[in-house]
């Protein structure tokens, strides 16, 4: 898997909500360059549980959504002596 990454404005607004977070749930603050390291820390070592996770989803979805279109075209099929 390629690494992930973020472009400028994206990495800006997970800094802003780590900062944020260190700030209002462990009343600590932290500087912009440590939030975005641990912020390329999670992405490294667990961002592909996060991706995997999002696949997982969309995959159901996706099954989802062909199993409500087979059902839709099963609906137009027009009885015959055969059933």
């Amino acid at each position: 898997m390629k690494p992930i990454k973020f472009d400028r404005d994206e990495t800006k607004a997970i800094v802003a909500e780590i900062q944020d977070y260190f700030r209002t749930e462990l009343d600590h603050s932290i500087g912009a360059i440590p939030a975005e390291m641990l912020m390329q820390f999670f992405a490294e070592k667990m961002g592909a549980y996060f991706y995997n996770r999002g696949l997982h989803d969309a995959q159901a979805l996706v099954r989802k959504k062909i199993d409500d279109v087979s059902d839709e075209i099963f609906s137009l099929e027009r009885p015959t002596k055969a059933r």
